[in-house]
């Protein structure tokens, strides 16, 4: 089937369903997209009679599905006869319009699983862990609880990334976090490599999807399921809240994917600190943050979470999951989902901090205290608070609010909620 995307389309909705008849004996179901790629984006995706199979998005051009694997972005599972949908994101659509050929191959037996491709990473054994990053920075904890360091944005070959999840897993624990959240564009098919590739780089993963939009992109994180992209946002919410997860609103300021969803219930949780905060006297996301918990005629709305994003996706890319660190101070001490769980109740309860790697300089809230960590020299800001830290490990009253630790040129350094 062939035709041209408009557009009108585009401006209609931003996803086009194309229907594909499914009959009875098929074994596996491969699609392929063929366009003009120097011409537009178009994104990829695939919805079963019974609902949601997978999205790939600008990733890839063709995916295969069948009983027993499917392309990573899509769940393997039952053909079932009826009325299949390729989903096809009009991300970018000029006035011309797009010209396009979906190609639909109907199986009758499955086809081999073709091999993975192999990095330097799937080469290597997994990686030692290190101590704890709260043992390595001799960072106090209440009595039951703990600190843990991690990153709360990546991706893997089951969106745009091009590492495996445990190959993902192994560079993360290498570069010293304990714990790390695996964030597909609007797919959950990773969520079944998490406990195996978290065994065995030993770290803790935790389940999660960037809900992704052209009007912006958000974190839903925890064991929630599917979180439908294609929705308003404010049902996003309600849905990973009502599943016992978090949502979070991924780099607001960040160029054309900047948050520009208005929402009735505004979540608490930003990712405030987004790797591309190159230069962090830039202060634009404090501002933007301060926007987003205030009403219109400027009284508090609501108390403010502050997390960080690595957003990894590829070695080439020059930096390491991490970086931004989010610290978590989470309960128990146990592993695997148990201790994910632990990571998003964290989250939701607001007890995070925000550093530049997991050995930067740290503020962290203790109670009625804060402790800030290898900050001699830097200066302590919040809604009450102005001074100079003094010392390798100060111990200084706490105040309400989001705090900040800045250089005397005011670049933003270590962030605590």
């Amino acid at each position: 089937m062939s035709g041209t995307w408009t557009l009108d389309d585009r401006l209609a909705g931003p996803v086009a369903e194309v229907p594909v008849e499914v009959r009875p004996g098929t074994a596996a179901l491969t699609v392929r997209l063929s366009y003009d790629r120097s011409a537009g984006v178009l994104d990829l995706g695939c919805a079963g009679p019974a609902g949601f199979r997978g999205w790939s998005g600008g990733a890839r051009s063709e995916y295969t599905i069948t009983p027993s694997w499917a392309t990573p972005g899509y769940l393997p599972g039952e053909i079932e006869p009826g009325v299949w949908r390729v989903l096809v994101g009009l991300h970018r659509v000029p006035l011309g319009g797009l010209p396009y050929e979906i190609r639909v191959i109907r199986h009758v037996r499955p086809p081999a699983r073709p091999r993975r491709r192999r990095s330097r990473f799937s080469r290597v054994p997994a990686p030692v862990p290190p101590e704890p990053a709260a043992v390595r920075r001799r960072l106090p904890s209440p009595p039951g609880y703990r600190w843990l360091a991690g990153d709360l944005h990546a991706h893997t070959d089951h969106s745009d990334g091009t590492l495996s999840v445990y190959e993902l897993a192994c560079v993360a624990a290498a570069a010293g976090l304990d714990f790390l959240a695996v964030t597909d564009h609007n797919t959950v098919s990773h969520h079944v490599e998490l406990a195996a590739a978290s065994a065995l780089a030993g770290l803790v993963l935790v389940p999660g999807q960037e809900v992704t939009t052209d009007l912006g992109h958000a974190g839903a994180l925890g064991d929630v399921g599917w979180i439908d992209f294609r929705r308003p946002p404010d049902e996003w919410a309600k849905a990973v809240r009502d599943r016992g997860g978090v949502l979070s609103v991924n780099h607001p300021v960040a160029a054309d994917c900047a948050w520009r969803h208005p929402m009735a219930d505004r979540p608490r949780v930003v990712e405030l600190w987004h790797w591309s905060w190159w230069d962090r006297s830039w202060g634009a996301p404090l501002a933007w943050a301060q926007a987003w918990t205030h009403d219109s005629i400027g009284d508090p709305a609501g108390d403010l979470v502050v997390v960080g994003g690595g957003d990894y996706h590829r070695p080439e890319e020059g930096h390491l999951p991490g970086a931004p660190t989010t610290w978590v101070l989470a309960e128990g001490d146990g592993r695997g989902p148990e201790a994910a769980g632990a990571v998003v109740r964290a989250v939701a309860e607001g007890r995070t901090a925000v550093s530049a790697s997991p050995g930067a300089p740290l503020l962290l809230r203790l109670e009625d205290e804060f402790l800030a960590v290898d900050a001699d020299g830097l200066v302590l800001w919040g809604p009450q608070t102005r001074r100079v830290v003094r010392g390798d490990l100060a111990l200084l009253p706490a105040h309400p609010g989001v705090h900040r630790l800045e250089t005397p040129a005011n670049e933003v350094v270590a962030v605590c909620t």
